[in-house]
C-alpha cells in the first residue's frame, strides 16, 4: 500500500503541471465578475434606466443568462459620476461600462455621433441593418480603439419628435435667437441657423423651459416628454424628428475589462444588448402611442410638422455640417461614407417595401 500510494503521489506531482493548466483555465472561466455601469440618465428614468430594454433590464438579463457570473451594479446620473462623464470614466477604468448615447461624446470624436443618429438618416430597421450587417459596429469599435473602449447598441427609441416650442415656428427666421436644448449633430445644424444651442441632462429640461432659460427643447418622444412635464411649459409640439429618426442607446465598455471576460460571457453581453435593442424599441411604440393620444386629446397640445421651408433649410445646413466634418477627419469620412452608402441602398428597398405599404396599402 505504501509503494502504491507513493507511486500515485509521484505520478500526480509529475503530471500536475500539465493537468493543472486546463483546470486553472476552467476555474477562471467560471469565476465571478462584479462590474459597475453608469448611466447618462437619472435613476428611475423609463426606457433609459428602468423598464423593458433599459440599463437595469440589461444588467438583470446578463446576470440571469450568466447564472450570476457577471453582476453589474447600475448607477444613475449623478450617483457615481455626473451625467456626461461616462466616456472618461470608462476610458480611465473607473467603471467598466456606461449606458448612454454616443453623440454625447462629440468633443472626443465627431464620428461617434453616427452611431446614435444622423439628421435625415435611417429609421430603426435601416440603422440595425447597418450596425449588425453593414459593418457599423466594426466601425464603431474602430472609432473607439484609440480610447481603449468597445461599444455596441443596446436600445433604440425609434423615431423621435422635433420638440417643444413656446411659440409657433412659421419660417426659418423664427429660429434665430431661439434658446433650445438639443444635443448632437442637430445642435450644430440649429446653431448654423441662429439657434442658441444648450445641452442639458433630461432632469434639467423642464425647469429650464418653465423658467424661460430656454425657449424650446427636444428630448425623446411623447411618453418621455409627458413624464418630464414638457407639455406644461410649451404647447407647440413639432413632428416628426428630422434630427433623430432612430436613436441608438450605447453600451460602452472598457476594452481591457472586456478582454478579461471569457468568450461565453462576452457572448452573453452581446446577446443581452441585442435583445434590449429590440425590446426597448417595441416598448416605445406602445408607450408613445398612448401618450400621444393623451397629449392631443386631453392636454390640448398642438402637434404638427415643421413647415416645409424650415425642413428644407435644416436639410441644407445638415449637408454643410457633415461635409465640414468629413473634410476635417479621415475617420469621420470613413464612417460617413459607410453610413451613406448603406442608407442609399436601404432607401431604395424601403421605398418599395415600407414606403409603399404606408402610402398605398395602408392608405
Amino acid at each position: 500500500m505504501t509503494l502504491i500510494r507513493r507511486k500515485f503521489l509521484t505520478t500526480a506531482a509529475l503530471s500536475g503541471g500539465v493537468l493543472s493548466a486546463p483546470s486553472l483555465v476552467q476555474a477562471q472561466s467560471k469565476g465571478t465578475f462584479n462590474w459597475k455601469m453608469t448611466s447618462a440618465y437619472p435613476k428611475g428614468s423609463p426606457f433609459y434606466f428602468d423598464g423593458p430594454g433599459s440599463a437595469t433590464d440589461l444588467a438583470k438579463r446578463i446576470k440571469e443568462m450568466s447564472d450570476g457570473r457577471l453582476n453589474i451594479q447600475v448607477f444613475g446620473a449623478g450617483e457615481l459620476i455626473p451625467a456626461f462623464e461616462g466616456f472618461d470614466a470608462v476610458r480611465a477604468g473607473t467603471v467598466e461600462m456606461n449606458h448612454a448615447n454616443s453623440y454625447f461624446w462629440t468633443g472626443k470624436t465627431f464620428a461617434a455621433q453616427y452611431f446614435t443618429a444622423v439628421p435625415f438618416g435611417m429609421n430603426f430597421q435601416g440603422m440595425n441593418g447597418w450596425l449588425y450587417d453593414g459593418g457599423g459596429i466594426d466601425l464603431w469599435n474602430e472609432v473607439y480603439a484609440p480610447f481603449g473602449m468597445v461599444a455596441m447598441p443596446c436600445g433604440n427609441t425609434g423615431v423621435q419628435m422635433t420638440g417643444w416650442f413656446k411659440k409657433e415656428i412659421k419660417t426659418v427666421a423664427d429660429l434665430k435667437g431661439l434658446k433650445m436644448r438639443i444635443p448632437g449633430l442637430a445642435g450644430k445644424v440649429y446653431a448654423n441657423l441662429g439657434v442658441d444651442v444648450k445641452v442639458l441632462p433630461g432632469g434639467e429640461i423642464f425647469p429650464a423651459l418653465e423658467r424661460g432659460v430656454i425657449d424650446a427643447a427636444e428630448f425623446v418622444g411623447p411618453f418621455q416628454d409627458r413624464r418630464l412635464g414638457l407639455h406644461k411649459a410649451a404647447k407647440y409640439y413639432y413632428t416628426t424628428g428630422w434630427h433623430e429618426s432612430a436613436t441608438v442607446s450605447e453600451l460602452l465598455i472598457n476594452k481591457a475589462a472586456w478582454q478579461t471576460l471569457p468568450k461565453d460571457l462576452q457572448a452573453i453581453v452581446q446577446n443581452a444588448a441585442a435583445a434590449c435593442n429590440v425590446i426597448s424599441e417595441g416598448w416605445c411604440q406602445k408607450a408613445n402611442a398612448d401618450a400621444m393620444e393623451d397629449l392631443v386629446k386631453n392636454q390640448k397640445v398642438i402637434a404638427k410638422p415643421l413647415p416645409e421651408g424650415v425642413i428644407k433649410a435644416l436639410r441644407t445646413e445638415t449637408d454643410k455640417v457633415l461635409a465640414e466634418a468629413v473634410a476635417k477627419d479621415p475617420m469621420t469620412k470613413k464612417v460617413h461614407d459607410s453610413y451613406m452608402a448603406f442608407m442609399a441602398k436601404y432607401q431604395r428597398w424601403a421605398d418599395v417595401s415600407e414606403g409603399a405599404y404606408h402610402s398605398t396599402v395602408r392608405g
